[in-house]
């Protein structure tokens, strides 16, 4: 049995899972086995609320075989949470810690779970309590870090799986179809599409952004002058897409609360393209397929996730708190990143979008700089498609 005199590490998960947070997971556990100075080492079951209720599993008692896993398993391991906290969750949370003597405070979301992460800093600094921030998201809109683990996989789905169905619409070039992706305020996921491109003209044809409002007649203008011309066309859409007013182009569906709910853009942009043009047109959604897919994790993401999990370990050690792990793009080619702290307070609710610079003056396409900066974050080039022409 490992016996320690030093004090425990709890480990917690917050937002939508990736298919890498638990390689970050990973890299934590197995880094705090080798600190003396870390006695139990804790992962939060369902995020925050895991704290409250104080639900922790101990992954000194997990076996070699089950950790190993961690980081070629999808979803979250210990599960995760959207909870909202109030300033007595946060006088709690620290009972909690200080009770169960967790000096090290591990915390694993995007910007919003970094907004709790930095609160929770700012309710433990008269304790000796080191809260590190571990970057998590697909949407790549964690503020000041280069990418952020969970991104690198999402794009790689984005960018096969567009590929794959332009091998459809070109087979039988009949109709538009249009792919809607996630990330509704920020448009980096639905950007990564033109990952799948190899030749000139390839698909997808068409890539519209939440960064630019949404012109409705430049788009069926753009449309119907592609399908005039390939008879099949493959558009790529954000989520948030948003009109001149700053609206979403599709009419809330039904509101509870602060949470309002629209209906699909993809549908919405198919039906108005057969309505308008007259022409076929389906709509694709891979929604959180696409943040779950192991198949298509990126071998980069899970190893500069497992890096990240590592070194928030490593610097919770060395005496930091109130900060989160970052990435410095050194190179890109050859691609080349170095981890970094970053203030916690500069991040929490910071939402990075995709710069002017990254996408065409129209609106409807991203730029060469984008497909350089995302290339490298996908790992391992696409599977090739035969091409008859």
């Amino acid at each position: 049995m490992y016996e320690s005199s030093g004090a425990n590490l709890l480990i917690v998960h917050g937002g939508g899972p990736t298919a890498v947070i638990n390689a970050s997971l990973y890299g934590a556990i197995e880094e705090a086995k080798k600190h003396k100075e870390i006695a139990e080492i804790y992962g939060a079951m369902g995020g925050v609320a895991g704290i409250l209720e104080e639900k922790f599993i101990n992954f000194r008692n997990q076996s070699t075989s089950n950790i190993e896993l961690l980081p070629y398993t999808p979803a979250s391991a210990i599960g995760t949470s959207r909870k909202e906290l109030y300033d007595a969750d946060y006088e709690k949370i620290v009972k909690v810690l200080v009770k169960n003597n967790i000096k090290y405070l591990l915390f694993n979301g995007g910007n919003g779970s970094m907004d709790t992460c930095g609160k929770i800093h700012n309710a433990t600094k008269q304790y000796d309590i080191r809260v590190i921030g571990i970057p998590k998201t697909i949407d790549n809109d964690i503020a000041i870090t280069d990418h952020a683990p969970g991104f690198g996989s999402a794009a790689r789905y984005i960018a096969a799986s567009t590929a794959e169905v332009s091998q459809d619409i070109k087979a039988l070039p009949i109709h538009v179809c249009v792919i809607e992706a996630m990330g509704r305020n920020a448009g980096w996921i639905t950007a990564a599409s033109a990952l799948a491109r190899r030749s000139r003209g390839d698909a997808p044809h068409l890539i519209y952004l939440p960064e630019r409002p949404f012109n409705q007649n430049e788009f069926l203008e753009d449309v119907k002058k592609l399908y005039d011309e390939l008879g099949g066309v493959v558009v790529v859409v954000s989520e948030g897409l948003k009109n001149d007013k700053g609206e979403s182009i599709v009419p809330p569906v039904f509101t509870q609360g602060r949470s309002v709910y629209f209906g699909d853009v993809s549908s919405y942009l198919s039906l108005l393209i057969i309505k308008e043009l007259g022409i076929k047109s389906r709509c694709e959604k891979p929604g959180i397929l696409g943040r779950a897919s192991i198949a298509y994790q990126s071998s980069i993401d899970r190893q500069e996730a497992i890096q990240v999990g590592a070194y928030s370990v490593e610097a919770a050690i060395k005496g930091e708190t109130g900060k989160m792990v970052g990435f410095n793009r050194i190179s890109t080619v050859p691609y080349k990143c170095e981890l970094t702290l970053i203030p916690i307070a500069e991040v929490m609710m910071h939402e990075k979008k995709m710069p002017d610079n990254f996408i065409n003056d129209r609106g409807n396409d991203v730029t060469a700089e984008f497909v350089e900066y995302c290339r490298p974050l996908i790992g391992d080039p696409l599977a090739q498609f035969t091409n008859f022409r």
